[in-house]
């Protein structure tokens, strides 16, 4: 894909818009337009602008559930022509014949072995193991190295290894696993380039590894249609620690979904959602996608070449 660095920003929803994308291809790796639970064409529509000087070097991100309700965003995102569309958290992989028929590469999210050989055989082009440590939605069923070796030993095309990667260490040694890349999240979503809201950044940056949980509260909170198996790492708050494990409780709580919805619309992180992976206290400060890049880049490539002259 004419990358430089081995290094793809995950298609986090409300996080990976058009600038962040634009700023992560421009420093070398492959920038991902994220269309998450709130995805519509009309949404991407208005990201793609970012990515006009990039001539498609850059990758779209799309949710199964949420393509199976607007088929649109689908047909939008190959309009776009860009180098590489995921879809995850579904079953059906019919959409890779008909993305690859365009020239476009394709790659989803494996938690397993089986899930791995599935989609290799309908024909991805990359996969992404996407560990339990991993931040936003996800199965959280093996974590990121156990869970690579799975998959390196299931297929042979690309593997990009996900979850709790946010240190120069941890990229080193997925890389020295035998992945490909890694698909960062958490690490990039508090960049000057994305669109995480400022409250919820703040608090991303005050967080350390072990301020996270894996909660579908959130999710039946808002009534969004996320299969079970996928709940969502985010940063631990009032709400989580009040309604996870209470989920049939909530679905008909009312003054408690408005309580959500009323943080959501205010940027309150002490009642609305912020998605963050294990690595979220390797976060630190601000800074521009260029510069985390690079620190992650060369920082592990030292550590490497230390390895190899032993």
């Amino acid at each position: 894909m004419g990358l430089r660095v081995p290094v793809v920003n995950a298609p986090m929803g409300g996080v990976a818009g058009g600038r962040l994308a634009a700023a992560v291809t421009a420093a070398g790796g492959l920038g991902m337009i994220g269309m998450g639970s709130a995805g519509s064409a009309a949404a991407l529509r208005r990201e793609l602008p970012y990515t006009e000087s990039l001539d498609g070097r850059f990758g779209i991100g799309l949710v199964d559930w949420v393509v199976a309700a607007e088929p649109e965003l689908l047909e939008v995102a190959i309009a776009a022509a860009p180098t590489l569309i995921a879809v995850s958290f579904g079953m059906d992989p019919s959409w890779i014949e008909r993305v690859r028929a365009h020239g476009i590469r394709t790659a989803t999210q494996v938690y397993n072995a089986t899930e791995a050989r599935r989609a290799g055989d309908a024909g991805i082009d990359v996969l992404v193991a996407r560990g339990a440590e991993g931040g936003g939605h996800g199965a959280v069923e093996m974590a990121t190295l156990p869970l690579l070796d799975a998959v390196l030993g299931a297929v042979t095309v690309p593997v990009l290894a996900a979850g709790g990667i946010g240190s120069p260490a941890s990229l080193a040694a997925v890389l020295a696993a035998g992945a490909s890349g890694a698909w960062l999240g958490t690490h990039l979503a508090a960049c000057s380039e994305s669109s995480l809201p400022e409250a919820s950044r703040r608090a991303m940056l005050a967080a350390d590894g072990t301020d996270t949980i894996a909660t579908t509260a959130f999710d039946v909170a808002m009534r969004l249609p996320w299969p079970t198996r996928f709940p969502a790492r985010v940063l631990r708050n009032d709400f989580a620690t009040r309604w996870t494990g209470h989920e049939d409780a909530l679905r008909t709580n009312e003054a408690a979904q408005a309580e959500l919805a009323a943080a959501v619309a205010a940027d309150d992180p002490r009642t609305a959602p912020v998605d963050a992976g294990q690595g979220v206290g390797q976060v630190t400060a601000v800074t521009p996608a260029a510069q985390v890049i690079d620190e992650l880049c060369s920082g592990a490539a030292e550590l490497l070449d230390r390895s190899f002259e032993r």
